[in-house]
C-alpha cells in the first residue's frame, strides 16, 4: 500500500468526525452516517455518502478525501515550513539553507521566465550532435545519471536469490504514456489521450522554435517509436510474476545476446563495475537491440528531444509547465493547475525529501504516536500467528515456516533511525533548473553506491510526511512514516475501535503482504525460494483466484471493472488486514464489550472507521487511469470487498440475504 493543521485538520475531520470534550474524556464523535441506507447494501455510501455528496474536489486535485489525497492538505503543512524557512537567512549548508534556499528559487517564476527553455539548450545540442548509436547510448547514459531516463531503466536494489546484496536491475522503459496498453487500446477515452499526447509533444516542440508542420511530424515520429517499444512491454499484470521479473545474467552473455547495446560500454559509461546484472523484462531489451539497428538515427534523436523536453517541462518556463499541465487536465481530469507553491513544496519532497522531512517531524510528529503505534504493530503481529494457528488448509509445517516470517519483520515508525546526507548537493536561490539537476544527481550517486554492496536494511524508500505505508518483501519490512499516523487512520484521542479499525487495518494490510500473491514467494530473510509444502501453495493459489474472479465482478464506472489479477495482492491484503485488525481488537477492553458510544457498538465503530479510512472521491478520468494502471482496488471497494467476505461485520450490521453485499458463509473468502 504503496502513499498528509490548519485546512488539513478541517478537511480530515470534514463528515468523519469531530473533536469534543466530555469532562474528563477526549473521543472522536462519529457524524456523517447516512441512516437513509442500508449497511448491508452499499456499507461504503453507508458510512460515507453524506460526505461524498457534499464534499467538492479542488480545481487543483483530482481527488479528496484519505489515504493518497490527504497528501494535499499534508503538502499545507510543508508549505507552512518553506514559506517560514525560506523567508529568512539559513546557515549556508544547513538543511534550513537547501530547503529554503531550493524552494526559493522555484518561486522565483520571474527569473525561471527570463530563462526561458535555455538550461537545456546544450542538451539540444548534444542530441543534435549525435550521429551513430555508440554516440546516442552514451547520451542516453549521460541524461540517465541526472535523472532523465529514456531508454534505459537502471535501478539498485536486493538480489531476490540473495537479498543481503544489493544489484543492478534493468526495467522496461522508453514510453511517455501511463502504461502500455494506452497505445493500443482504440476505445474514445484512450483516443482522446492519444491525441493529448501528442499534442503536448507538438506543443514542446513548437515552444523551442520548430515550425508548427516539423513539430507536429516530430511528435508523431517519437510516438510511433515509443509505441514500438510498448510492444515489448510486458503489461501490469505479467509484471506481477515475481520469478519472471529475476533474469540474472552474465554482462559477456548480454553483450553477445544484444551486440548493438554493447552492454559492456553501457555498464561502464554508468558507473556499474559488475560482471552480471539482473534484466527483469528481457524482451524489452531484446526489442530495443532490435531498434537501435533498424531504426534510423535521426529518428532517434528526435525521441530523444521528446523524451527531454517531456522530462524537464516542469523545471522550464511558464509556457512548458503549461503545456504539460494541458495534457494532465485529459489524462487526469484535474482541471486546474496547482499552485505554484504547492508545486515546490512537492519538488522539495521529491528532491531532497529527508531534510524537509526533519523539520516536519520535529514540528508536527508526537514521539508518544510512535510508542502507541510500537504497541498496535505487536498486537497485530499476535493476531496474525492466531490466525496462522488457526488455519485449516495449511499444514503444521508450513505454518512453522510462516510463524517464523511473521517474527523476522522489521517495523519502522515515523521516521528512519538516520536522516539521508545531502552535503554534496549545492543548492542556490537564483538556479532552479540546477538545483533540480545536483538533487537528481547526487540521488544516483547516492544509489549507484549500493551495487555490490550488502543492503542497509535502516533504509527508508518514502519520506516521512508521506501519508502511506508499505511492505517490502526483500528486506522483509513494514514501514509506517509519520505522515499517516494521523486522524483517520491514528488518533490519540481516539477509542480503540477506531484506532483497531484505522491504523490497525492498515498494520495488517502491511503484515499480510508479505504472504500475498508475491510476498508469499520471499521467505523470512527476503529471498525468492519455497518455503512452502506444495499442496499447501496449491490451496493458497486457489484462494487468491478467489479474490480475483470476485474482484473482476465489481463495478466502477459503466463498463469499467476493478482488475482482479492486477489488484489481488492489494486485494488479499484489505481482506486478511480486516480480520487481522478485528482480532486484535478483540482483545482490548473496548473489543471484548458491548457498551455504545453515541449510539454504535465497539464492532459497529471498528466497521464504520475502516469505511472511513477509504473515503476516496476522485474525478472519472482519474479514476479511468487509476484502474488501469494502480495495483489498488477503488476506494469503494476497499471497503465493501473486504466487508463481504467478514462474517463478523454481518452480525453488527445484521446484514441478512437479499442486501446486496450478502454473500452465503460458503462462498465468503478466507485467505488468511
Amino acid at each position: 500500500m504503496k502513499q498528509f493543521l490548519l485546512f488539513a485538520l478541517a478537511l480530515l475531520l470534514t463528515g468523519t468526525g469531530s473533536l469534543v470534550s466530555a469532562q474528563n474524556t477526549n473521543r472522536v464523535v462519529l457524524t456523517g452516517i447516512d441512516a437513509t441506507k442500508k449497511p448491508g447494501d452499499d456499507f461504503f455510501t453507508y458510512a460515507n455518502g453524506i460526505w461524498y455528496d457534499s464534499i467538492k474536489i479542488p480545481a487543483s486535485q483530482t481527488g479528496v478525501g484519505s489515504y493518497s489525497f490527504m497528501n494535499y492538505p499534508q503538502r499545507v503543512r510543508l508549505q507552512g515550513i518553506l514559506d517560514s524557512i525560506s523567508a529568512r537567512p539559513n546557515k549556508p549548508g544547513s538543511i534550513e539553507q537547501k530547503v529554503g534556499d531550493f524552494y526559493a528559487s522555484g518561486m522565483d517564476m520571474a527569473a525561471i521566465n527570463k530563462r526561458g527553455y535555455e538550461p537545456i539548450k546544450p542538451l539540444l545540442a548534444r542530441i543534435d550532435a549525435v550521429k551513430d548509436v555508440a554516440s546516442l547510448l552514451k547520451l542516453v547514459v549521460e541524461e540517465h545519471k541526472v535523472g532523465d531516463g529514456s531508454i534505459i531503466g537502471l535501478g539498485i536494489g536486493p538480489d531476490n536469490k540473495q537479498s543481503t546484496i544489493n544489484i543492478a536491475q534493468f526495467s522496461q522503459t522508453g514510453i511517455g504514456l501511463p502504461d502500455r496498453d494506452y497505445y493500443f487500446k482504440t476505445d474514445s477515452s484512450t483516443s482522446r489521450i492519444q491525441k493529448a499526447y501528442k499534442n503536448y509533444l507538438t506543443t514542446l516542440f513548437t515552444l523551442t522554435g520548430t515550425g508548427a508542420t516539423a513539430a507536429e511530424k516530430n511528435a508523431a515520429v517519437a510516438y510511433e517509436l515509443e509505441k514500438q517499444l510498448a510492444t515489448a512491454h510486458k503489461t501490469n499484470i505479467e509484471r506481477r510474476d515475481v520469478k519472471a521479473n529475476y533474469n540474472k545474467m552474465a554482462v559477456a552473455d548480454l553483450a553477445q545476446k544484444q551486440p548493438v547495446l554493447n552492454w559492456p560500454t553501457v555498464l561502464n559509461d554508468l558507473g556499474v563495475k559488475v560482471d552480471s546484472v539482473n534484466v527483469r523484462q528481457p524482451a524489452y531489451y531484446d526489442k530495443l537491440n532490435t531498434m537501435l539497428k533498424s531504426v534510423p538515427i535521426s529518428d532517434w534523436k528526435v525521441y530523444m528531444k521528446a523524451n527531454a523536453l517531456a522530462h524537464y517541462a516542469s523545471y522550464l518556463s511558464q509556457p512548458f509547465v503549461d503545456a504539460s499541465f494541458a495534457y494532465a487536465k485529459i489524462l487526469t481530469g484535474q482541471s486546474v493547475k496547482q499552485t505554484r507553491a504547492e508545486e515546490m513544496t512537492q519538488a522539495v519532497d521529491r528532491s531532497i525529501g529527508d531534510a524537509l522531512a526533519q523539520l516536519y517531524v520535529k514540528k508536527y510528529f508526537p514521539e508518544a504516536a510512535k510508542k502507541r503505534m510500537e504497541v498496535l504493530v505487536t498486537n497485530l503481529e499476535k493476531a496474525f500467528e492466531a490466525r496462522i494457528n488457526n488455519l485449516e488448509w495449511m499444514s503444521d509445517s508450513t505454518k512453522t515456516k510462516a510463524k517464523e516470517k511473521l517474527y523476522a519483520f522489521t517495523e519502522k515508525i515515523g521516521y528512519p533511525d538516520k536522516w539521508r546526507d545531502y552535503s554534496k548537493v549545492d543548492v542556490k536561490r537564483d538556479a532552479y533548473f540546477e538545483n533540480r539537476l545536483a538533487a537528481t544527481k547526487n540521488e544516483y550517486l547516492y544509489s549507484l553506491a549500493k551495487v555490490g554492496q550488502p543492503v542497509d536494511r535502516t533504509e527508508w524508500h518514502t519520506t516521512p510526511p508521506t501519508v502511506t505505508a508499505y511492505n517490502n518483501p526483500p528486506l522483509n519490512e513494514i514501514v509506517f512514516p509519520a505522515g499517516i499516523l494521523q486522524p483517520p487512520y491514528f488518533d490519540v484521542n481516539a477509542d480503540d475501535a477506531l484506532n483497531y479499525g484505522g491504523i490497525g487495518m492498515v498494520i495488517g494490510h502491511e503484515i499480510t503482504h508479505s504472504f500475498d500473491d508475491q510476498g508469499a514467494q520471499f521467505d523470512k530473510v527476503g529471498n525468492v525460494t519455497n518455503w512452502w509444502k506444495p499442496e499447501d501453495y496449491a490451496k493458497f493459489k486457489a484462494r487468491t483466484q478467489q479474490v480475483i474472479d470476485q474482484y473482476n465482478q465489481f463495478t466502477v464506472l459503466d463498463s469499467v471493472h476493478v482488475k482482479g489479477a492486477l489488484t489481488v495482492g492489494e486485494n488479499t491484503a484489505d481482506i486478511a488486514g480486516v480480520a487481522i485488525a478485528y482480532d486484535a481488537f478483540k482483545l482490548t477492553e473496548q473489543g471484548k464489550s458491548n457498551t455504545k458510544l453515541d449510539g454504535f457498538t465497539p464492532d459497529q465503530r471498528f466497521f464504520i472507521s475502516i469505511a472511513r479510512i477509504w473515503r476516496v472521491k476522485t474525478r472519472d478520468e482519474f479514476m479511468r487511469m487509476y484502474v488501469n494502471t494502480n495495483s489498488h482496488s477503488p476506494a469503494k471497494w476497499r471497503v465493501n470487498g473486504p466487508l463481504m467476505n467478514f462474517t463478523p461485520f454481518y452480525k453488527a450490521f445484521n446484514v441478512q440475504p437479499g442486501d446486496k453485499m450478502y454473500k452465503p458463509e460458503s462462498e465468503r473468502i478466507i485467505v488468511w
